[in-house]
């Protein structure tokens, strides 16, 4: 396994692009367990237009699709062989908090982690953090893979 992927090879393993890709590298992989995902949220993302023109902030639903993102990453790197004409689909959000605001230029580690699997469909658990290790979020979801067809 690699010890760093960056967007290129993000791009090969999941289907998301911008204006909603939320992974600028994916590290710290251990196979079908844990990753973390680290992005930078530039101030021209297309969201902070609306939300809030005033005084940007990170949508928490944007926090949690980066978590969900840097799962999806880890299986789909994890299992390349299996997954190549398939694609990871978030199923349910489970609890979820937001402890603290993501503005534009933060930077944000979502640490990953498999919690379960039963065939195709995956437990996760995350937690967001800022690059003082303060957590910014935390949250639980399943997803599935699928056939992209």
């Amino acid at each position: 396994m690699k010890d760093e992927i960056l967007l290129d090879e993000i791009k090969e393993l999941i289907p998301h692009r911008d204006p909603f890709l939320f992974l600028d590298k994916l590290f710290n992989i251990e196979k079908l367990t844990s990753a973390t995902g680290y992005k930078i949220f530039d101030r021209n993302e297309s969201f902070f237009k609306g939300h809030f023109p005033e005084k940007a902030v990170v949508p928490g639903v944007i926090l949690i699709e980066m978590m969900a993102q840097t799962a999806a990453a880890l299986i789909a790197y994890s299992i390349k062989e299996e997954t190549f004409d398939k694609i990871v689909y978030l199923m349910n959000i489970g609890e979820t908090k937001f402890r603290k605001p993501v503005f534009p230029e933060d930077e944000v580690f979502a640490y990953v982690k498999a919690t379960r699997s039963r065939g195709r469909v995956w437990k996760f658990m995350g937690i967001a953090k800022d690059k003082d290790q303060n957590i910014i979020a935390e949250s639980t979801w399943s997803a599935t893979i699928m056939d992209k067809d």
